[in-house]
C-alpha cells in the first residue's frame, strides 16, 4: 500500500510556533525529511532514527532538489508516512510547489500543512509589523537567492521602489549589496530604515538596524549571517519604539 507525504511548515523556528497538526505529524511520521531552517530545537524533537537531513546552506552543504523529490516518492511507495518538514511555510520560497507537483505526477497521496511564514513571523517577533496604517499599506516578499540558472533576475527592483510599502527579502544576506544598490539607483531614499533579523525566534536571534545607505556596513560590523530576513521600509523603524518590551 502506498504511504502518504505531508508537506509541513515548521514556522520560523521556535518549537512553540509549530501548529498542533505539525507537532502531531512529527510524532506519527515514519520518516521526516527536514531542511536546516526549522531550527535545532524543532529538529531535536524528532528521534534521530526517523529523520533525514536534506537541507541546503548557502555556500555549504547541498542536497540536490531532485534527490529530495525522488526520496519522497521512494519512501511513500514503501508504504511509509512521510513528513517533509520545511522552515516557515511550504509555499513561501520553500519549493513546496515543486515537490507537490512531483508527488502528483507520481500519483503519491499528499497533504499540505501550512506554517507561520518567517516573512511575517520573523519581523513580528522583532517588533516590526510588515504593514502599518501610518507607514505601509502593502508588502512585497522577495527572494534574495534566485535560481542560479536564470540568465537575469526576475525581481524588478525599480517597480518595488516605485510601489513603496514594505519589502521583505529572504535568503538575501549575501546579496545585500546588490539589491540595496539597485533600490538606491531606483530612487529609494538612502535614509529608508532597514532591519536585518538573524535566526528569527531562535534562542540566539539577533537584530541589526540601519538604513538603505548603511545596512551593508552594519551587516559586516555585526557579522550577520544566514538565515536572516531583511526588512526595508518605514515599518522597520517601529522596532526602536518598542524594543525595550521585546525579549
Amino acid at each position: 500500500m502506498t504511504g502518504k507525504v505531508y508537506l509541513v511548515g515548521s514556522g520560523p523556528g521556535d518549537p512553540e510556533l509549530l501548529t498542533v497538526k505539525a507537532r502531531r505529524l512529527l510524532d506519527e511520521a515514519d520518516v521526516v525529511l527536514h531542511d536546516k531552517l526549522p531550527g535545532p530545537e524543532i529538529i531535536d524533537l524528532i528521534p534521530e532514527a526517523r529523520r533525514e537531513d536534506v537541507g541546503k546552506r548557502a555556500g555549504g552543504e547541498w542536497t540536490p532538489q531532485e534527490y529530495t523529490n525522488n526520496r519522497l516518492v521512494e519512501l511513500a511507495r514503501e508504504g511509509k508516512t512521510v513528513v517533509r518538514l520545511k522552515g516557515g511555510d511550504p509555499f513561501v520560497f520553500g519549493r513546496g510547489g515543486e515537490e507537490m507537483e512531483h508527488l502528483a505526477e507520481n500519483e503519491i497521496p499528499f497533504e499540505i500543512v501550512p506554517g507561520v511564514t518567517s516573512t511575517i513571523g520573523g519581523p513580528g517577533v522583532a517588533g516590526i509589523p510588515v504593514t502599518h496604517r501610518d507607514h505601509a499599506s502593502s508588502v512585497s516578499f522577495v527572494t534574495g537567492h534566485e535560481d542560479p540558472t536564470k540568465e537575469e533576475s526576475a525581481v524588478n527592483w525599480q517597480a518595488l521602489a516605485d510601489t513603496g510599502g514594505t519589502i521583505v527579502v529572504v535568503m538575501g544576506v549575501g546579496k545585500l549589496p546588490n539589491y540595496t544598490k539597485a533600490l538606491l539607483e531606483a530612487g529609494m531614499a538612502p535614509d529608508t530604515p532597514v532591519a536585518l533579523i538573524e535566526r528569527a525566534t531562535w534562542p540566539d536571534m539577533r537584530v541589526a538596524m540601519g538604513t538603505l545607505d548603511t545596512i551593508v556596513n552594519v551587516r559586516d560590523e555585526e557579522g550577520i549571517k544566514p538565515p536572516a530576513i531583511t526588512v526595508i521600509g518605514e515599518v522597520a523603524a517601529t522596532r526602536e519604539k518598542v524594543q525595550e518590551f521585546l525579549r
